[in-house]
């Protein structure tokens, strides 16, 4: 019996490391996508505010990069702000990383000038023409990215 014991008790050790490891891969409040992690707020906050919590957390508001994330936020029913800002440039947008904006999927007639420099995603139109230019100091609701 002390044999059969200290075999389970291993094997109890085991499976415990292995749900360590796992609840460290999937953070609590977080939803996988692809090859990244995205967190979901359940609040609102400006588009700076928004960031910071996110850069909190280890991670950075989303940048939509591919066919199947432009879908994502409309799950959400929620605007929401993503990781896309003219605020350095008027007229030249960069994603928070960096990255120049290649292609947009703007609400006709954005995007116009003006003090607007932050993008949230209107969930009550088309994923094709869903991005808004608004002031930054609006609350939202956002997304959060952070790798895999």
């Amino acid at each position: 019996m002390t044999k059969e014991r200290d075999q389970l008790q291993t094997e109890r050790d085991v499976l415990s490391g292995g749900l360590s490891d796992l609840k460290k891969t999937c953070p609590e409040g977080w939803q996988k996508l692809e090859s990244s992690w995205y967190f979901l707020s359940t609040e609102t906050k400006t588009w700076k505010e928004s960031r910071e919590d996110c850069l909190e957390r280890g991670a950075d508001l989303v940048i939509i990069k591919s066919d199947k994330e432009k879908p994502f936020p409309f799950k959400l029913k929620k605007r929401v702000w993503i990781g896309l800002t003219d605020s350095d440039n008027e007229g030249t947008w960069k994603w928070v990383d960096g990255t120049p904006l290649t292609t947009g999927f703007w609400y006709d007639p954005q995007p116009d000038n003006g003090v607007k420099d932050c993008v949230e995603i209107r969930t009550d139109q088309s994923p094709l023409k869903a991005w808004n230019y608004l002031s930054c100091l609006e609350n939202r609701h956002w997304i959060c990215e952070k790798g895999v």
